[in-house]
């Protein structure tokens, strides 16, 4: 049994290896997970694997949506506080997550870039977030900037959220008129990571453009495997779903 339980931390280990290996993580992790078999692994899962995580962002959006639901404004409230307190860059990107989440695009937009001057400068939260808040704010150039966010995050950190930033991608490439790359986006988002939000951006993006047809197979695939889903599945789900049917009602 002790040869067992050896094994299997060896086993853990490993796995997490081979993903720091995969996404261009720093060498010393292979050296702890190694040497320290389990406390390597909690360390790796806590500090790389989980932030990376749909889990975690699953959870996290959950909570979020039930604390808004009682009490709209409270995170606004408080992070607009806290920063004025201490103006941090951390207090400032908290200041903008809570901007793009009361619907205040415009501000987000402002307080995501007054971040990425700071010591921030370089965090993928902080780009993703511009791109997402470029995106919702809308305007002539929002596809073009927010692509130039994404390719960014890219270039610090090519495994961030990579489902979310295909499908923010696709619909970049769509606000910048770039229709054949937007399709070849959403199709490549949709084959490798199969998402509700890739798919039922899909859908939206396809009636936007005319082709009931299409959006009306993809919403229908969209309802077969909705018909699947727990009653958590589909709360966390039911803004995308919205999305998606209103498009294809017209």
């Amino acid at each position: 049994m002790p040869f067992f339980g050896l094994g299997l931390h060896v086993l853990i280990a490993l796995f997490f290896a081979v993903h720091a290996m995969r996404h261009g993580k720093q060498m010393y992790w292979l050296i702890i997970l190694f040497s320290f078999p389990l406390l390597g692994s909690i360390v790796y899962f806590m500090v790389e694997y989980l932030p990376a995580s749909r889990m975690q962002r699953t959870a996290g959006k959950v909570a979020n949506a039930a604390i808004g639901f009682i009490d709209p404004e409270r995170e606004y409230r408080a992070a607009t506080e806290a920063y004025d307190l201490a103006p941090t860059a951390q207090n400032k990107l908290r200041l903008a997550k809570a901007a793009l989440d009361k619907g205040q695009a415009a501000d987000a937009v402002g307080h995501y870039r007054d971040a990425l001057k700071g010591p921030l400068a370089s965090d993928p939260e902080l780009q993703f977030g511009l791109a997402s808040a470029l995106m919702a704010a809308g305007g002539p150039s929002a596809g073009r900037d927010a692509l130039q966010a994404l390719q960014t995050l890219r270039s610090t950190r090519d495994d961030y959220r990579n489902d979310e930033v295909a499908v923010l991608t696709a619909r970049a490439l769509a606000a910048d008129g770039r229709n054949t790359e937007a399709r070849e986006a959403f199709e490549a988002a949709l084959s490798k990571y199969n998402t509700v939000e890739a798919r039922a951006s899909y859908v939206v993006w396809l009636a936007q453009q005319g082709d009931a047809a299409a959006a009306q197979r993809q919403w229908d695939e969209l309802q077969q495997a909705a018909r699947h889903w727990n009653s958590h599945a589909r709360s966390v789900n039911r803004e995308w779903m919205r999305q998606a049917g209103d498009a294809v009602r017209g």
